[in-house]
């Protein structure tokens, strides 16, 4: 008789320890799935047509006119991360050789103008918004661009995540 539950508390452990780990697998394999989208446009002139006018930050909006089509997206990512600073947190993304030529050209010709930085952390339309407008106050020619995002630390982590992503299979694609 002892026997039989001996054989039976193996099953249960064995059974328990496959659940937990194909969950892993499940949650991991939803983490390496991930994906996010990035636009970064330029602050436009008013009296340019070919733009919008957006807003900007949640607790202080802020209208700024942008130029329609991006300068920047999640193509031209080769890393982001989430790193703290004295008040919080910030977002850093590194482009590409074409994104930090296009970074550099557009921010050493635009000063005093705002990056408005578009973010989308999943498939949904409202896991997405509009992130940051940092003011141009230098020519940035390392394609490191740093911003203070208005959104919450779980959702950044996400974004991030995603951009990474989106990243890997970006540089896989390229050396096909």
């Amino acid at each position: 008789m002892n026997f039989y539950v001996v054989r039976f508390n193996l099953y249960l452990f064995l059974m328990g320890l496959s659940f937990l780990l194909t969950a892993g697998c499940v949650a991991g394999k939803s983490h390496e799935k991930q994906t996010a989208a990035l636009r970064v446009h330029l602050q436009s002139t008013e009296s340019l047509s070919a733009g919008e006018t957006i807003t900007v930050l949640r607790s202080q909006p802020m209208l700024v006119p942008i130029i329609a089509d991006p300068i920047l997206t999640e193509s031209h990512v080769t890393s982001a991360s989430l790193v703290e600073t004295p008040g919080g947190f910030a977002v850093n993304i590194q482009f590409n050789q074409t994104g930090t030529w296009t970074l550099e050209q557009f921010t050493g010709s635009n000063p005093g103008k705002h990056l408005v930085i578009f973010g989308q952390w999943s498939d949904k339309l409202v896991d997405g918004r509009w992130l940051a407008a940092p003011v141009i106050s230098h020519r940035i020619a390392d394609g490191l661009l740093s911003f203070t995002p208005d959104a919450s630390r779980e959702e950044i982590e996400q974004f991030v995540t995603g951009l990474n992503n989106v990243a890997k299979k970006t540089r896989k694609q390229s050396l096909k």
